[in-house]
Protein backbone atom coordinates (compact mmCIF):
# COMPACT_ATOMS: atom_id res chain seq x y z
CA UNK A 1 0.00 0.00 0.00
CA UNK A 2 1.21 3.77 -0.84
CA UNK A 3 2.24 5.49 2.25
CA UNK A 4 0.60 8.29 1.58
CA UNK A 5 -3.05 6.17 1.06
CA UNK A 6 -2.57 4.09 4.16
CA UNK A 7 -4.81 5.32 7.43
CA UNK A 8 -4.00 4.49 10.72
CA UNK A 9 -7.13 3.30 13.14
CA UNK A 10 -7.39 5.20 16.14
CA UNK A 11 -9.83 6.23 18.98
CA UNK A 12 -10.04 10.08 19.90
CA UNK A 13 -10.65 9.82 23.72
CA UNK A 14 -12.15 13.22 25.29
CA UNK A 15 -12.81 14.04 29.08
CA UNK A 16 -10.04 11.45 30.28
CA UNK A 17 -10.65 9.07 33.05
CA UNK A 18 -8.02 8.37 35.65
CA UNK A 19 -6.42 4.58 35.03
CA UNK A 20 -7.31 5.11 31.34
CA UNK A 21 -3.58 4.26 30.39
CA UNK A 22 -3.88 1.19 32.21
CA UNK A 23 -6.60 -0.09 31.31
CA UNK A 24 -4.86 0.66 27.21
CA UNK A 25 -2.59 -2.13 28.19
CA UNK A 26 -5.19 -5.18 27.48
CA UNK A 27 -5.30 -3.60 24.00
CA UNK A 28 -2.88 -4.10 21.41
CA UNK A 29 -1.90 -0.14 21.37
CA UNK A 30 1.21 1.10 18.82
CA UNK A 31 1.10 4.51 20.19
CA UNK A 32 -0.76 7.12 22.22
CA UNK A 33 -0.64 11.23 21.61
CA UNK A 34 -1.55 12.31 24.64
CA UNK A 35 -3.20 15.79 23.94
CA UNK A 36 -4.23 18.73 26.35
CA UNK A 37 -7.71 17.76 26.13
CA UNK A 38 -7.54 14.56 23.48
CA UNK A 39 -6.21 11.29 23.94
CA UNK A 40 -5.58 9.96 19.84
CA UNK A 41 -5.15 6.15 21.08
CA UNK A 42 -3.71 4.09 17.55
CA UNK A 43 -4.33 -0.05 17.32
CA UNK A 44 -2.73 -2.30 15.49
CA UNK A 45 -5.75 -3.03 13.22
CA UNK A 46 -9.78 -1.81 12.84
CA UNK A 47 -11.01 -5.36 14.60
CA UNK A 48 -8.03 -4.25 17.64
CA UNK A 49 -9.68 -0.52 17.69
CA UNK A 50 -13.28 -1.74 17.64
CA UNK A 51 -12.59 -4.11 20.50
CA UNK A 52 -11.09 -1.57 22.52
CA UNK A 53 -14.23 1.22 21.86
CA UNK A 54 -16.34 -1.22 23.38
CA UNK A 55 -14.51 -2.62 26.08
CA UNK A 56 -13.10 0.54 27.46
CA UNK A 57 -17.01 1.97 27.12
CA UNK A 58 -18.03 -0.90 28.99
CA UNK A 59 -15.68 -0.23 31.42
CA UNK A 60 -15.99 3.93 31.84
CA UNK A 61 -19.32 4.51 31.32
CA UNK A 62 -19.17 8.31 30.82
CA UNK A 63 -16.16 7.97 28.50
CA UNK A 64 -16.39 10.13 25.38
CA UNK A 65 -14.90 8.10 22.66
CA UNK A 66 -14.76 8.75 18.59
CA UNK A 67 -13.60 5.86 15.71
CA UNK A 68 -11.25 7.90 13.61
CA UNK A 69 -9.14 6.54 10.80
CA UNK A 70 -5.36 8.87 10.65
CA UNK A 71 -3.62 9.37 7.10
CA UNK A 72 -0.41 7.94 7.86
CA UNK A 73 1.86 11.36 6.44
CA UNK A 74 4.05 10.39 9.35
CA UNK A 75 1.76 10.53 12.22
CA UNK A 76 4.12 8.18 13.98
CA UNK A 77 7.20 11.35 14.12
CA UNK A 78 5.05 13.96 14.23
CA UNK A 79 2.57 12.21 17.10
CA UNK A 80 6.18 11.39 19.37
CA UNK A 81 8.05 14.81 18.36
CA UNK A 82 7.29 16.25 21.79
CA UNK A 83 8.82 13.07 23.58
CA UNK A 84 11.08 13.95 26.17
CA UNK A 85 13.69 12.30 28.01
CA UNK A 86 12.75 9.20 31.23
CA UNK A 87 14.94 8.93 33.93
CA UNK A 88 14.51 5.98 35.84
CA UNK A 89 17.47 5.43 38.48
CA UNK A 90 20.74 5.38 37.00
CA UNK A 91 18.91 4.85 33.53
CA UNK A 92 18.63 7.44 30.89
CA UNK A 93 15.76 6.72 27.95
CA UNK A 94 15.40 9.12 25.06
CA UNK A 95 14.85 9.64 21.55
CA UNK A 96 17.59 11.34 19.56
CA UNK A 97 15.94 14.72 19.63
CA UNK A 98 16.50 14.86 23.41
CA UNK A 99 19.36 12.71 24.16
CA UNK A 100 20.77 13.91 27.29
CA UNK A 101 24.04 15.49 27.71
CA UNK A 102 25.93 13.20 30.68
CA UNK A 103 28.59 14.72 32.78
CA UNK A 104 30.20 12.59 35.09
CA UNK A 105 31.84 15.35 38.49
CA UNK A 106 33.53 13.20 40.96
CA UNK A 107 32.81 15.49 44.47
CA UNK A 108 35.61 17.34 45.80
CA UNK A 109 35.77 20.23 48.73
CA UNK A 110 35.19 23.42 47.34
CA UNK A 111 34.19 22.84 43.59
CA UNK A 112 31.19 22.33 42.01
CA UNK A 113 28.93 18.76 41.38
CA UNK A 114 26.52 20.84 39.60
CA UNK A 115 23.77 20.99 42.48
CA UNK A 116 24.15 24.94 43.09
CA UNK A 117 21.17 26.81 41.82
CA UNK A 118 23.99 29.43 39.81
CA UNK A 119 25.46 26.71 38.21
CA UNK A 120 22.01 24.90 37.16
CA UNK A 121 20.97 28.44 35.69
CA UNK A 122 24.25 28.82 33.92
CA UNK A 123 23.63 25.34 32.35
CA UNK A 124 20.11 26.36 31.56
CA UNK A 125 21.40 29.52 29.63
CA UNK A 126 23.74 27.59 27.58
CA UNK A 127 21.28 25.58 26.19
CA UNK A 128 19.61 28.24 24.59
CA UNK A 129 22.51 29.32 22.80
CA UNK A 130 23.74 27.23 19.39
CA UNK A 131 27.10 26.51 20.48
CA UNK A 132 28.25 24.56 17.21
CA UNK A 133 31.40 25.79 16.01
CA UNK A 134 31.88 28.58 19.18
CA UNK A 135 34.77 29.22 20.90
CA UNK A 136 34.07 29.37 25.02
CA UNK A 137 36.01 30.68 28.06
CA UNK A 138 34.63 29.63 31.12
CA UNK A 139 36.23 31.85 33.67
CA UNK A 140 36.71 30.41 37.16
CA UNK A 141 35.81 26.92 36.04
CA UNK A 142 36.04 25.24 39.68
CA UNK A 143 35.40 21.60 38.75
CA UNK A 144 35.04 22.60 34.85
CA UNK A 145 31.00 21.33 34.53
CA UNK A 146 30.11 23.95 32.59
CA UNK A 147 33.25 23.66 30.11
CA UNK A 148 32.37 20.30 29.44
CA UNK A 149 28.79 21.23 29.00
CA UNK A 150 29.89 23.76 26.18
CA UNK A 151 32.23 20.79 24.62
CA UNK A 152 29.37 18.35 24.51
CA UNK A 153 26.93 21.13 23.33
CA UNK A 154 28.80 21.26 20.57
CA UNK A 155 31.50 23.78 21.31
CA UNK A 156 34.57 23.61 19.11
CA UNK A 157 36.84 25.20 21.15
CA UNK A 158 36.51 25.30 24.90
CA UNK A 159 38.97 27.21 27.64
CA UNK A 160 38.48 26.54 31.37
CA UNK A 161 41.01 28.85 33.40
CA UNK A 162 40.87 29.25 37.13
CA UNK A 163 43.25 30.65 39.56
CA UNK A 164 43.37 27.88 41.65
CA UNK A 165 45.68 25.31 41.22
CA UNK A 166 43.85 22.86 43.11
CA UNK A 167 40.24 23.98 41.01
CA UNK A 168 41.85 23.36 37.79
CA UNK A 169 43.29 19.99 39.10
CA UNK A 170 39.85 18.21 40.05
CA UNK A 171 38.55 19.61 36.47
CA UNK A 172 41.14 17.76 34.91
CA UNK A 173 40.24 14.74 36.74
CA UNK A 174 36.64 15.26 35.97
CA UNK A 175 37.52 15.60 32.23
CA UNK A 176 39.15 12.13 32.14
CA UNK A 177 35.79 10.96 33.33
CA UNK A 178 33.96 12.68 30.55
CA UNK A 179 36.46 11.44 27.69
CA UNK A 180 33.90 13.13 24.78
CA UNK A 181 34.32 16.57 26.33
CA UNK A 182 36.93 18.42 25.00
CA UNK A 183 38.82 21.56 27.54
CA UNK A 184 41.56 22.88 27.25
CA UNK A 185 42.45 24.07 31.33
CA UNK A 186 44.65 26.51 32.54
CA UNK A 187 45.47 28.00 35.76
CA UNK A 188 45.68 32.15 35.62
CA UNK A 189 44.63 35.26 36.67
CA UNK A 190 41.85 36.54 34.63
CA UNK A 191 43.76 40.14 34.83
CA UNK A 192 46.68 38.21 33.08
CA UNK A 193 45.23 36.14 30.30
CA UNK A 194 46.06 37.23 27.12
CA UNK A 195 43.46 38.73 24.86
CA UNK A 196 40.75 36.29 22.62
CA UNK A 197 37.95 36.71 20.44
CA UNK A 198 35.59 34.44 22.39
CA UNK A 199 32.31 33.81 21.03
CA UNK A 200 30.96 33.18 24.64
CA UNK A 201 32.18 33.84 28.00
CA UNK A 202 31.05 31.94 31.23
CA UNK A 203 31.43 33.51 34.41
CA UNK A 204 29.96 31.71 37.08
CA UNK A 205 31.55 34.18 40.29
CA UNK A 206 30.56 36.80 42.66
CA UNK A 207 28.59 40.04 42.15
CA UNK A 208 31.97 41.81 43.55
CA UNK A 209 33.95 39.86 41.21
CA UNK A 210 31.94 39.95 38.19
CA UNK A 211 31.61 44.34 38.48
CA UNK A 212 35.48 44.74 39.46
CA UNK A 213 36.07 42.12 36.18
CA UNK A 214 33.07 43.51 33.91
CA UNK A 215 35.19 45.55 31.63
CA UNK A 216 38.20 42.44 31.15
CA UNK A 217 35.17 39.77 30.69
CA UNK A 218 34.22 42.00 28.04
CA UNK A 219 37.43 42.21 26.63
CA UNK A 220 37.50 38.44 25.89
CA UNK A 221 34.35 38.19 23.60
CA UNK A 222 34.35 39.47 19.63
CA UNK A 223 31.87 42.49 18.53
CA UNK A 224 28.97 39.69 18.45
CA UNK A 225 29.82 38.11 21.69
CA UNK A 226 28.12 37.02 24.18
CA UNK A 227 28.27 36.72 28.54
CA UNK A 228 26.46 34.29 30.71
CA UNK A 229 26.87 35.72 33.88
CA UNK A 230 25.45 34.25 37.45
CA UNK A 231 26.95 33.87 40.90
CA UNK A 232 25.42 37.22 41.98
CA UNK A 233 21.99 37.68 43.93
CA UNK A 234 18.62 39.72 42.89
CA UNK A 235 19.91 42.46 45.08
CA UNK A 236 22.87 42.57 43.19
CA UNK A 237 21.59 42.73 39.65
CA UNK A 238 21.41 46.54 39.36
CA UNK A 239 25.08 46.79 39.98
CA UNK A 240 26.43 43.66 37.90
CA UNK A 241 24.17 45.29 34.92
CA UNK A 242 25.68 48.92 35.39
CA UNK A 243 29.43 47.43 35.23
CA UNK A 244 28.53 45.45 31.72
CA UNK A 245 26.62 48.45 30.31
CA UNK A 246 25.56 48.91 27.31
CA UNK A 247 25.10 45.16 26.39
CA UNK A 248 21.84 44.23 26.12
CA UNK A 249 20.24 41.51 28.75
CA UNK A 250 19.46 38.93 26.37
CA UNK A 251 18.07 36.03 28.71
CA UNK A 252 17.62 36.19 32.18
CA UNK A 253 16.29 33.81 34.82
CA UNK A 254 16.34 33.69 38.64
CA UNK A 255 16.20 30.83 40.99
CA UNK A 256 15.43 32.02 44.82
CA UNK A 257 17.59 34.47 45.41
CA UNK A 258 20.46 33.81 42.53
CA UNK A 259 20.01 35.28 39.28
CA UNK A 260 21.69 33.93 35.74
CA UNK A 261 22.08 36.60 32.79
CA UNK A 262 22.76 36.31 29.57
CA UNK A 263 23.82 39.77 27.84
CA UNK A 264 25.23 40.54 24.07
Amino acid sequence: MDKSSRTWPALDIRHVPEFLEAALTDYHVTAINEGDEVWRVFFHDHDERDRAAAGLRSEFTDLSLEAVDVADEDWAARSQASLRAVHVGRIIVAPPWDAPVTIVVQPSMGFGTGHHATTQLCLAALQQLELRGMTVIDVGTGSGVLAMAASLLGAANVIGIDDDADAVTAARDNLTLNPRARVSLQVGDLRQMESANADLVLANLTGALLVSAADRLRQLTDSGGRLILSGFLAREERDVLHAFAPLAVEHRDQEEEWVCVTLR
